[in-house]
C-alpha cells in the first residue's frame, strides 16, 4: 500500500495527514457521529469515498444545511422504498429535500389515505432499524434505462439529462449533466439488494443513522409541475438530527397552523376565496375591508408626509407596453394570456412600472422636479399555477403599494438611504421589528440586460444604503431582476418565520428603453435613474402576514372592531349605545352586543372575535357614569369614567400599541 497525503479542513483549521490508499472519508472522521458526509474540492461525497492524493477534505455535519439535506433526501429514499414494498404498483417520480423536510411523488391508482401514511411510516421505521447501507454506483445511460425499464418517470428524466433540473423542480437531486449514478439500499448482514433509485447523492452511510422523522401529509401534484402531465400523489415528510428537534418542529407547525391566515380569515369573517371567482382571487368582507382601509390610509398619510405624489393607472394595456419595458420576453409565463380586440393584443397589468414611466414621459421634466416620487395602490394580475396559490400570500390578483422614484445619479445614494429608512420605519409601525436585508445581484446569465458599469454602480449604491442600517446583509447572487439589482427586506414574525416584505430596486435600463429624460441645469438632456419600491409587496400578502403575526389579535389601531359593549342586562343597552356613539365621534370603531344572548356568551363571542377591549356595564357603572374594561387576557379594570375610558381607547389607537 502506498501513502496518500490529504488535508482535513475544519473551519479555519487545516490538518495535514498521511494515510494509506483505500482510506475513506469515514476513516478520517471515525468516532465523530455528527459527520455524515464530506466535501472534497467543493463537491459533496459519501463517507465511503476513498480519498486521493492532495484531497482537501471537509467534514459535513448532520446539523449543517448540507447535512440536513442529506438526512432528508436519505429519508425520502426510505419512504419511497416503504411505499413500493406496500404498494408494488407505485411508480416513482421525484423525491428531493426541501426546507424542513422532503417529499416524494408517486403514480398510484388511488390517492393515499391518512391510514396509508401511518402504514408507510411504520414500514419506514422497520427499514430504519434494519440499518440498510446506501451504496453508490455509477451506471451508463443505457444501463440505467434497462434497470429502470418499469419506471417511466425516471426514464423521462434520463432522456432530459443535462436539462432535467430546468424541466422539473427537484430533478437536480437525481440527474445532472455528468454520469448517472444509482443508490442501492443493501442489507447490512447479507449484502442483498433491498431497493434502488436513480440519484446523484450523497446519502447517509446507512438507514440507522436517520435519527427522527415523521410523515406529514399527502397531496396531488402534477408531474414536472404542468397541468398537461399526469397527476401524481406527493407525500411530505420531515426529518431532524434529534427527536427533541423533531418535537420542537411539530410544536412549531401546530402553532403555525393555529395562525394560518386562511383559517383565521374565515373564523374572523375577514375575507374569502369564492370558487366562482377562481383560485387566488380574494374578496374582502366588511371587517377585512376595515383592516385593509386602515392599512392603506396610514400608508397614504406617511407617503404624503414624505413627498410622494399619487397616481392611478388602468388594469389593462396594449401588449406593446410590456415589450418596451422588457417584461414580456422575461415574464410572459407569469402573465395572463393576451386578450385580442380591435386587431391588437391587450394584457392584464402584471406590474405598474411601465405605466408610471408613461406618467413621467407625459411632458417635459426639469432637474428641479427631481426626485419625482410616484405612488400608487395598483392592482396587478399574475398567472400563478394552481399548485402554488396559497391564500393571500400567493395569489393571482393583488394590489401593490408601488412607488417609482425618478432621480439623478447624484441624488441616488441619498434617495436610497432615505427610502430604506422610510420602509423599515413603516414596517416597524405595523409591529414588525426583526429584519435582515438581502442584496440580490446579477450573475453571468443572459437573463440580465444593461452594461456591467451600470450594474456595478447600482449594486454598490444599494450595498452602501443597506450597510447604513446596521442590519444583517445576506448576499443573493443571481437573484436580481433582469433590469437591475435589488434589496429585499426579510422580516421575522412572532414565531420566528422569515417573510420577504419590501423590495427596493435600482434600474438604469427601463429609462433607456422608454427614452425618459429631463433637462439638466446646463440645458442638456439627461436620463434619470429609476428606483422601484414596493413597501408591503402587496396589500393582500401583507394583510396575511400580519394576520398570522398577531394570530388574528390585531392591535387596536388595526382591529376591525376596537371595542365591543357588553351589557349585564337589557336595561344597560341604551347607556352603552350612548357610550359607543361618543366613542365613534372620536373616530373609534365600537359596537354594542344587544343580542338576546347571556352576558357570558357575549364575552366568549368577543373573545373569539379577538376584540381588543370589551366595555362591560351593569347597574353600578350606569349609576356612577362609568364603564368597566375587560381585556383579551381576561383581566378587568372597573369603574372608569366614560370620558377617561374613551381617552384611553384613543390613546392606545394613536400610539399603535398592542393590548
Amino acid at each position: 500500500m502506498s501513502d496518500v497525503r490529504v488535508t482535513i479542513q475544519r473551519d479555519s483549521e487545516r490538518e495535514e495527514r498521511v494515510v494509506t490508499t483505500g482510506t475513506t472519508a469515514a476513516d478520517l472522521f471515525q468516532g465523530d457521529r455528527a459527520v455524515v458526509a464530506a466535501r472534497v474540492a467543493g463537491e459533496l461525497k459519501d463517507l465511503a469515498y476513498e480519498v486521493a492524493e492532495g484531497d482537501a477534505v471537509e467534514p459535513v455535519e448532520i446539523t449543517s444545511e448540507d447535512g440536513l439535506n442529506i438526512l432528508r433526501h436519505s429519508t425520502a429514499h426510505v419512504m419511497a422504498q416503504a411505499v413500493q414494498e406496500l404498494f408494488p404498483e407505485a411508480k416513482l417520480g421525484i423525491g428531493p429535500p426541501i426546507k424542513d423536510g422532503f417529499y416524494y411523488d408517486f403514480d398510484v391508482e388511488t390517492p393515499f389515505h391518512p391510514d396509508d401514511l401511518k402504514r408507510i411510516e411504520k414500514k419506514m421505521q422497520e427499514i430504519q432499524k434494519r440499518g440498510q447501507k446506501f451504496v453508490r454506483r455509477a451506471v451508463s445511460d443505457d444501463a440505467a434505462r434497462e434497470e429502470l425499464a418499469d419506471e417511466p418517470y425516471k426514464l423521462e428524466l434520463i432522456g432530459l439529462k443535462g436539462s432535467a433540473a430546468d424541466a422539473a423542480d427537484g430533478a437536480s437531486a437525481e440527474v445532472g449533466a455528468g454520469q448517472l449514478t444509482m443508490y442501492d439500499n443493501v442489507d447490512a448482514k447479507t449484502g442483498d439488494l433491498c431497493w434502488k433509485d436513480l440519484c446523484r447523492g450523497p446519502h447517509l452511510p446507512s438507514t440507522r443513522v436517520i435519527p427522527a422523522f415523521k410523515l406529514m401529509r399527502s397531496a396531488a401534484a402534477y408531474w414536472r409541475g404542468s397541468e398537461k402531465n399526469p397527476q401524481l400523489q406527493r407525500i411530505y415528510g420531515t426529518a431532524w438530527p434529534t427527536k427533541d428537534e423533531l418535537k420542537a418542529h411539530l410544536e412549531f407547525l401546530a402553532e403555525a397552523e393555529k395562525r394560518d391566515h386562511r383559517k383565521l380569515g374565515a373564523e374572523l369573517d375577514l375575507f374569502s376565496f369564492p370558487e366562482e371567482l377562481g383560485p387566488g382571487l380574494a374578496v374582502f368582507h366588511p371587517k377585512g375591508g376595515v383592516v385593509r382601509k386602515v392599512m392603506e390610509d396610514y400608508s397614504r398619510k406617511r407617503h404624503e408626509a414624505s413627498g410622494y405624489e399619487f397616481v392611478n393607472t388602468p388594469h389593462i394595456t396594449k401588449e406593446q407596453l410590456f415589450e418596451t419595458s422588457g417584461h414580456l420576453p422575461h415574464y410572459a409565463d407569469g402573465m395572463f394570456p393576451p386578450l385580442e380586440f380591435d386587431g391588437q393584443n391587450y394584457r392584464l397589468k402584471a406590474m405598474n412600472c411601465p405605466m408610471h414611466n408613461l406618467v413621467f414621459k407625459s411632458r417635459g421634466r426639469s432637474y428641479r422636479e427631481l426626485p419625482l416620487r410616484l405612488f400608487e395602490f395598483g392592482t396587478v394580475y399574475r398567472y400563478e399555477k394552481s399548485g402554488v396559490v396559497h391564500g393571500l400570500t400567493r395569489s393571482r390578483g393583488f394590489t401593490q403599494d408601488d412607488s417609482h422614484i425618478y432621480c439623478t445619479k447624484e441624488q441616488m445614494p441619498q434617495e436610497l438611504d432615505t427610502l430604506l429608512t422610510f420602509v423599515l420605519d413603516l414596517l416597524r409601525d405595523y409591529g414588525l421589528h426583526e429584519f435582515e436585508l438581502e442584496l440580490s445581484t446579477r450573475d453571468d446569465s443572459d437573463k440580465f440586460i444593461g452594461s456591467d458599469e451600470d450594474w456595478e454602480e447600482a449594486t454598490e449604491a444599494l450595498r452602501q444604503a443597506a450597510e447604513k442600517q446596521g442590519l444583517p446583509l445576506v448576499p443573493d447572487p443571481g437573484g436580481a431582476a433582469y433590469y437591475g439589482p435589488k434589496i429585499s427586506v426579510q422580516a421575522r414574525d412572532a414565531i420566528g418565520r422569515s417573510w420577504q416584505m419590501s423590495t427596493l430596486q435600482v434600474d438604469f435600463n427601463q429609462p433607456k428603453r422608454f427614452g425618459l429624460e429631463y433637462t439638466a441645469a446646463d440645458g442638456s438632456k439627461q436620463q434619470p435613474v429609476m428606483l422601484h419600491r414596493a413597501l408591503f409587496g402587496s396589500i393582500e400578502r401583507f394583510f396575511g402576514v400580519l394576520l398570522e403575526h398577531y394570530a388574528g389579535a390585531f392591535p387596536a389601531w388595526l382591529a376591525p372592531v376596537q371595542a365591543t359593549g357588553i351589557p349585564v342586562g337589557d336595561a344597560h343597552v341604551p347607556y352603552l349605545q350612548e357610550f359607543a356613539e361618543e366613542a365613534r365621534k372620536q373616530g373609534l370603531r365600537v359596537e354594542v352586543d344587544a343580542s338576546s344572548d347571556r352576558m357570558q356568551k357575549k364575552i366568549r363571542n368577543a373573545q373569539r372575535s379577538k376584540v381588543p377591549f370589551m366595555i362591560i356595564v351593569g347597574d353600578d357603572d350606569m349609576n356612577a357614569g362609568t364603564v368597566s374594561f375587560r381585556y383579551r387576557d381576561g383581566s378587568q379594570e372597573n369603574g372608569i369614567p366614560r370620558n377617561e375610558a374613551i381617552a384611553k381607547l384613543v390613546d392606545v389607537v394613536e400610539r399603535r400599541v398592542q393590548v
